[in-house]
């Protein structure tokens, strides 16, 4: 600011320069904006954050329950017949109970039906920790365990609170689901390393104790955050989830006939050639891989559910090609490999759940798909079994190919085809 006789001049200081450069050198050009990654914004979103931590916790103990209970019954028991048993019965109430309490998760709201059923489903794993310690009989052992089948599914509703906040945002609610299924395979892929860990450095029980903690407070965590809850649907019109999925269900079967199956026959395999401690490790880069490609698939252009069965039909041949060898590594490659192959298929698929799930009812259709699911697994772990005992180890693999190649089958027969939107308004 400067006066000039009786004029009072005002001038701009000049422009400060934060990077200067020597004379005879070009100016550096200016960096462009770095544009976030579709994860970063995925979370960036308010409360996504708090309630995918609680999902996290919550989710764990999926993949620990089954196993704890195994080793806690057998190791004070004495008997696998009876821990398998007690196993597979509370697999059955789960399939008759989830989709109601599923039901009651959308009528009612996830806070409100949620943490009731999950306190329940603790109950049930301290009753059964109990029974087994103080060698109650056995039937007390089934009843205790059959309660934990009110467990909600934290999967479904984390999704289902996805598709709420992304409603109009297919490509984010594409990453969003990608990354749900990476948090299942995680899951199934610690959860029982560190449910086997707990059982045998501290005490049978460890196990048990552990899951139903971290359970409920996974789920008292995702709850709490209720600004992102989709609202309830007390009284939803049309036709039952049942109905509307058509196709898919017997899908969910066989891929998990297909999961269940490759599981049992690599235990064996890698049993059968003396290599029966590297099982938990060679299944855990099996999950590790869908869990990598899950997450790969979310920064991806989603694909067609036929495209992405056709590359599982050709995936899954190669564990069956490489046990032919007798050699763990190349075993150990292919099952990597069909590992990766599953991620897309599940991602879009469930993707399909939501296309033909009516409004209101999403968490019970995914909860009827993981049912198909689970019961599918049961079936491939039976049958494999019973394979192995005429076959061999190598023979069963095919079981998991057949399995894919059956699944695609499937989807070139337009089995899965989503219904028409004239149907959907009827």
């Amino acid at each position: 600011m400067a006066v000039s006789g009786t004029t009072l001049v005002l001038a701009a200081a000049p422009a400060r320069q934060e990077h200067p450069y020597r004379a005879g050198q070009p100016a550096r050009a200016a960096r462009p904006a770095r544009v976030p990654g579709p994860y970063r914004r995925l979370f960036a979103l308010p409360g996504t954050r708090g309630f995918t931590t609680g999902n996290l916790i919550a989710r764990l103990p999926m993949g620990m329950f089954g196993i704890s209970a195994v080793m806690m019954i057998a190791g004070q028991r004495g008997s696998y017949a009876l821990a398998g048993a007690v196993v597979a019965a509370g697999l059955a109430a789960t399939a008759l109970v989830a989709p109601w309490t599923a039901r009651l998760v959308d009528r009612h709201g996830q806070a409100r039906v949620a943490v009731p059923a999950t306190v329940i489903a603790v109950l049930g794993s301290l009753s059964l920790v109990v029974c087994v310690r103080t060698g109650a009989p056995a039937w007390t052992l089934f009843a205790s365990y059959a309660a934990t089948a009110t467990t909600p599914n934290i999967g479904g509703m984390s999704r289902a609170r996805w598709t709420h906040l992304l409603r109009d945002d297919p490509a984010s609610r594409h990453t969003a689901m990608s990354f749900e299924q990476a948090a299942d395979e995680l899951a199934y892929m610690l959860g029982p390393v560190a449910a086997a860990f707990l059982c045998t450095a501290a005490f049978p029980e460890a196990g048990t104790l552990a899951g139903a903690v971290l359970l409920l407070t996974g789920m008292l965590v995702f709850t709490a955050h209720r600004a992102t809850e989709p609202p309830p649907a007390p009284a939803v019109p049309g036709p039952s989830p049942l109905r509307s999925l058509g196709g898919l269900l017997p899908l969910f079967l066989v891929l998990g006939a297909m999961f269940g199956s490759m599981e049992i026959t690599s235990i064996a395999h890698l049993g059968a050639h003396g290599l029966g401690g590297l099982s938990g490790p060679v299944l855990a880069l099996q999950a590790a891989g869908s869990c990598a490609a899950g997450l790969l698939y979310g920064t991806l252009r989603p694909r067609t559910l036929p495209v992405c069965l056709g590359v599982l039909a050709l995936a899954m041949t190669l564990p069956w090609a490489a046990a032919a060898t007798g050699s763990l590594l190349p075993l150990a490659a292919a099952l990597l490999l069909a590992g990766m192959a599953t991620a897309p298929v599940m991602v879009t698929a469930m993707s399909r759940i939501h296309a033909v799930t009516p409004p209101g009812r999403l968490n019970e259709g995914m909860t009827l798909a993981v049912t198909a699911l689970f019961a599918g697994i049961a079936a491939g772990s039976a049958t494999a079994g019973s394979a192995i005992d005429h076959w061999g180890t190598t023979a069963p693999y095919a079981l998991p190919a057949g399995a894919a190649a059956l699944a695609l089958l499937l989807g070139g027969a337009g089995l899965l085809r989503a219904p028409s939107r004239t149907r959907q308004v009827r």
